[in-house]
């Protein structure tokens, strides 16, 4: 035993297997016990060290178990994992003793554990071909699998097919199969589907059918089952894929029938479609019934996808020509297409029920066919007077009610922890989050604490237990971090560059010191990284170095135990500070004879609700009662009440020259950007710590695309500065530039955020909305909706102003009309149709007056006229340029909606 504890320290890993096997069993528990303990003793040491010996340590505790189950544990152990060369060899060489049933256990019981490599999936495949038992078809083994598969496609320099790659494996046709029954494809499991290509997984997994490796029929049951259950998009796909490559038999589409039709109604657009063609052809056996075409023509009819609903016209208006009487059933299906918000939809379905309204007779028929009809907008008032006058009810329009989201409340920040287990429960979500993991089900992920209050918290109570419990706590994070990077080898330099950090490096900070695992030359170093100079220093790394500056100080305070708590903790969801709470604060700290910390007495005032009324006035006056700098500091911040940085006004409305006032950008290639500047506040520069110095200096407009930065890393930016979101708006508005114009992905999240904060907002944030709302990508330009429709709830919101501000973006081609029309019309479908209204009365003259018709225009025309049909246009002004747009000759889409808007006034005129 002691031979083997030897091999095991010294890193001779290569020989512990003939080691492990001369133990007999009790030399075997002997053995583990003490390997135990060097598991729980390695943990404290440096990394190299326990490199060293993680390999042979893996090896040896492998081979000394006797039960099964915990022998899977210890080789799924994390803190065992990380080794450059395969270990499972070694692994097999010390278990070669073992019975076959024991193996066999083995291998079930490791399939289940957390996602395998491609090595693992060979382990396995080892231990089960020694046992003798089939390959146990766990959805972790799959992972491995596929794995291996990817993997194997590369044989020298020579690509091989998927198809060849599975063959090769005597296992891809249970695993194969099993890709059927997982809640959620592995991530390698993806492709381009191109028609004329077999060289990804559905063509790959249509390749084993065809060998008769699989069941065809099997499969086809199976992808049916699984489009009708739904799931994420990119499973869907494959599913479809592989199912439009096997191809239904006729018999298996009629037996299917009402699958069809439910997967035409609620299914994603491609298996929509695809269940739409399937329908068709049913119709054209014959096997469709009337009945069933109307109930699938009426869920699919309510679909926003205006190609799905003009087939699905087209499919009614074949039938009718065909059968005439089937009017009574299949015209009020049509009917449904009344409330869609395409005209040229509801226009068509117009044309199909005046054409074969004549022949439905059925009782009560016409009159639920005008009931749908009244929906229809102002333009199609005469079409359907004509065809439903006799019994066409004419209801009184009831007083327009506008349906915003109800305005947030803050909501009070819950205190620290109180616990060590808790704390590190918590800590160790955060931090293992951000962790670099294997593939995990979205399914089976668990909840960490959220936003900036969970990382408050847990700072606040590491500060805490740190000064009442720092031998628990440390070794309690020693446990639950082991296996996390830089508990192993350290602090990354990317975790501690401004450029890069987000709060749970900041948590990782505090850790590493608690775990002395940050050397004091290099806590000073990397403290010093924390100030951004330098005049191309950007907005992220500003803020990333007061968030790091803090972090250092905290973990300062608590290896010292120099500080009871933190003083910057917020008091609200937002990272505003009560004024009163921090003055609390402050005399706690005055009676202990703690000395706040510069770095989190500077955060503290940033949040601090500032303000000149009676409150202001007392929290100041008791500020200044306690007879301290830092009380007379936060006396003097309340009552000046000014933002940390001014924004200079935006020149839309007060410089005639915008270019000679610096309000636009001008790049290489001459065009010219729209941004914002901000003056220098000297207090900050005076008294604040030189990691907050770039919050304080004159900010002039200048965009530089950073590619150093994610959204997972905004969310403390808003909670630094909640009473200051103009200053913030003006500083990130370069990202919503890039997002608008090039395209840049994520740069959008920080602001539903920034329209809850406390502050007020003037024109910077209107114009970073505009901004977000013309972004390309459709998560951005969601989350823009959800910042305008909480600024409306919270009556913020400008309107006009937002709309001026779109039409100069549009104006200066950074934003797109398209993306515009969405993203209002997505605002739009919420119900708050007046305030888009609003917007769009200000943004339609300056683009209606382009001799070139924009691209989107109609797109946004209709959006404006589907709101003015629901809320009316009482008190909007007419719009310049509309009557001369719906008057121009042609059918186009700007035309004609231009016309549906120009009827909703009251005079027809605008």
């Amino acid at each position: 035993m002691n031979e083997l504890l030897t091999a095991v320290r010294d890193g001779r890993h290569h020989e512990v297997p003939p080691l492990v096997l001369a133990l007999d069993r009790p030399g075997r528990r002997a053995a583990l016990a003490e390997l135990k303990e060097l598991r729980k003793e390695a943990r404290g040491w440096d990394w190299r060290r326990r490199d060293r010996i993680r390999k042979g340590l893996l090896v040896a505790g492998a081979g000394c178990h006797t039960g099964a189950a915990a022998c899977a544990a210890w080789i799924g152990g994390r803190d065992l994992r990380d080794w450059g060369r395969s270990p499972y060899p070694l692994i097999l060489a010390s278990l070669k003793d073992r019975d076959p049933a024991w193996l066999g256990d083995l291998a079930r019981r490791f399939a289940v554990r957390a996602a395998l490599s491609d090595a693992e999936y060979t382990f396995v495949c080892e231990l089960a071909r020694t046992a003798g038992v089939p390959l146990p078809a766990a959805d972790n083994l799959v992972v491995g699998w596929t794995e291996l598969a990817a993997a194997g496609r590369w044989r020298g320099r020579t690509r091989r097919s998927l198809a060849d790659v599975l063959r090769d494996d005597p296992h891809s046709p249970v695993l194969a199969a099993r890709l059927f029954e997982m809640p959620e494809l592995p991530p390698q499991v993806d492709f381009h589907d191109v028609a004329e290509s077999r060289d990804h997984w559905p063509g790959a997994v249509c390749a084993l059918v065809d060998d008769g490796l699989l069941d065809r029929a099997h499969l086809v049951e199976r992808c049916v089952t699984r489009l009708m259950r739904g799931g994420r998009s990119v499973d869907q796909r494959f599913f479809l894929a592989v199912l439009v490559r096997l191809g239904a038999t006729d018999e298996e589409e009629e037996r299917h029938l009402r699958d069809w039709t439910a997967m035409a109604a609620d299914g994603i657009a491609p298996v929509a479609s695809h269940a739409q063609q399937v329908l068709v052809r049913l119709d054209e056996r014959g096997v469709l019934t009337v009945r069933a075409l109307a109930e699938a023509s009426g869920a699919v009819l309510f679909r926003s996808e205006k190609k799905l609903v003009r087939a699905q016209l087209t499919l009614l208006g074949k039938v009718l020509r065909r059968d005439p009487s089937t009017a009574d059933d299949l015209l009020v299906a049509v009917a449904e297409a009344f409330g869609h918000e395409a005209i040229d939809v509801q226009e068509r379905a117009l044309k199909l029920v005046a054409r074969y309204l004549p022949r439905a007779t059925g009782p009560g028929t016409r009159e639920r066919l005008a009931s749908a009809a009244a929906q229809l907008g102002p333009m199609h008032r005469e079409t359907v007077a004509a065809l439903f006058g006799d019994v066409l009810e004419h209801e009184p329009a009831g007083a327009y009610e506008e349906f915003l989201p109800p305005a947030p409340t803050p909501r009070r920040q819950e205190p620290a922890p109180e616990t060590v287990a808790e704390l590190v429960e918590e800590v160790a979500a955060r931090v293992k989050a951000h962790a670099s993991e294997r593939w995990i089900p979205s399914s089976a992920l668990l909840d960490v604490p959220a936003g900036i209050t969970g990382f408050e918290r847990a700072l606040d109570g590491l500060v805490r237990l740190a000064g009442t419990d720092r031998e628990e706590l440390t070794e309690a994070l020693r446990e639950a971090l082991a296996g996390v990077h830089f508990v192993e080898h350290g602090l990354s330099p990317y975790m501690v560059d401004p450029r890069a950090v987000s709060t749970s490096h900041g948590l990782s900070v505090v850790v590493a010191s608690l775990l002395g695992l940050v050397s004091e030359r290099d806590r000073v170093a990397w403290r010093a990284k924390a100030v951004v100079t330098g005049s191309d220093a950007c907005a992220h790394a500003a803020l990333n170095g007061v968030l790091l500056d803090r972090a250092w100080e905290a973990a300062e305070a608590a290896a010292e135990r120099r500080v009871p708590f933190l003083l910057a903790t917020p008091t609200w969801h937002t990272g505003a500070l009560e004024a009163a709470e921090l003055v609390e604060r402050l005399r706690i700290y005055g009676e202990s004879g703690a000395a706040p910390g510069p770095a989190d007495f500077a955060q503290a005032l940033l949040r601090v609700r500032r303000g000149g009324g009676p409150e202001g006035a007392e929290a100041a006056a008791a500020a200044e009662a306690l007879g301290t700098a830092e009380g007379d500091r936060l006396a003097a911040w309340i009552r000046a009440d000014e933002p940390v940085a001014p924004v200079l006004r935006h020149p839309a409305s007060t410089v005639s020259r915008p270019e000679a006032a610096g309000w636009w950008q001008r790049t290489t290639t001459g065009e010219r950007r729209v941004l914002l500047a901000t003056r220098e506040r000297s207090v900050i520069l005076r008294e604040f710590p030189k990691a907050f110095h770039w919050l304080g200096r004159a900010q002039p407009p200048r965009a530089r695309e950073c590619y150093h930065w994610g959204p997972e890393r905004s969310s403390h930016w808003t909670a630094t500065l909640p009473e200051d979101p103009e200053a913030l708006a003006a500083w990130l508005l370069p990202d919503l530039l890039f997002a608008a114009d090039e395209g840049q992905r994520g740069a959008v999240g920080f602001l539903p955020a920034l329209a809850e904060s406390t502050g007020e907002t003037g024109g910077a944030t209107h114009l970073a909305l505009a901004y977000a709302l013309g972004a390309r990508h459709a998560e951005d330009r969601t989350a823009a909706v959800d910042a305008l429709l909480v600024l409306a709830a919270r009556d913020r919101l400008d309107g006009a102003l937002l709309g001026r501000e779109l039409a100069i973006l549009v104006d200066r081609d950074l934003v797109k009309v398209n993306r515009a029309a969405d993203a209002l019309g997505t605002a739009a479908d919420t119900g708050a149709h007046r305030t888009v209204l609003t917007v769009l009365a200000a943004m339609l003259p300056r683009l209606l007056a382009y001799e070139k018709t924009p691209r989107g225009l109609g797109d946004l025309l209709s959006v404006a006229a589907g709101c003015a049909e629901r809320c009316g246009t009482r008190e909007i002004e007419p719009i310049t340029g509309l009557a001369r747009t719906a008057a121009r000759k042609g059918s186009s889409q700007t035309v004609r909606q231009a016309a549906r808007l120009l009827a909703v006034f009251p005079d027809g005129s605008a």
